[in-house]
């Protein structure tokens, strides 16, 4: 016996073939993967001149680690727009910081401060009060701000606000040496994530330097 295929069964067999293409074509493209950036390799990592005469030793000092707000403890980008509300915290969504800004903070930091000092961890302080009986200065940051900030649409720049506060140990307990706030900015050279980038490498690293020129008078203060 033929089989008659009705009209309307040949059409609405043709039209379901035509949307599973087309609905094959429009399959998403597999999401873009996040940029990672960092703060670089570093002036110091970079320099081929022949490195100046070493300055005195200053002394031993320990690190802790540093502070920052939640905001400030995932990997985001974050810029403000000050023009508008200043209030919010925004992230760019396809740039990532390979790590959180604190621990990039640090380590940039305590590269500074190693050119002139021992610089040790709070785990290896503890085992040297432990072991030797010594005591080494401690540093303490905050991080307070680090946000690409916007004046205008067409001006922004890299903002970093911290805290630091040296303590020193003594038999008469601990006593604080110094407390000081530093605020910096650097402009960016874009109104995008990586022109954020350059500006917060740029601030943390002016930020850095303050410390260290902060820290080392400081550590010259004759110990009680």
């Amino acid at each position: 016996m033929k089989t008659t295929t009705h009209p309307l069964a040949s059409a609405l067999a043709g039209l379901g073939i035509a949307l599973l293409v087309a609905g094959c074509g429009a399959l998403p493209d597999k999401p873009a993967r996040a940029k990672l950036y960092d703060f670089g390799p570093g002036v110091s990592a970079m320099a081929t001149a022949p490195a100046a005469a070493p300055s005195p030793a200053l002394p031993m000092l320990a690190l802790a680690e540093i502070e920052a707000n939640t905001r400030l403890d995932g990997t985001q980008i974050l810029y403000r727009l000050g023009y508008a509300d200043t209030n919010e915290l925004r992230p760019y969504g396809q740039s990532r910081w390979s790590q959180p800004p604190a621990q990039l903070l640090r380590q940039r930091l305590r590269d500074s401060l190693a050119e002139r000092r021992t610089v040790l961890g709070p785990e290896e302080s503890a085992t040297l009060a432990r072991s030797k009986g010594e005591v080494p200065d401690t540093l303490r940051i905050s991080l307070d701000e680090f946000s690409h900030y916007f004046d205008s649409p067409a001006s922004s720049a890299g903002l970093v606000r911290l805290r630091a506060t040296l303590i020193r140990g003594g038999t008469g307990g601990d006593r604080v040496l110094g407390q000081k706030t530093f605020t910096v900015r650097r402009p960016a050279p874009s109104a995008d994530a990586p022109g954020g980038v350059k500006a917060l490498t740029a601030a943390s690293d002016a930020a850095v330097a303050e410390v260290t020129q902060w820290m080392d008078a400081l550590q010259r203060q004759p110990r009680q």
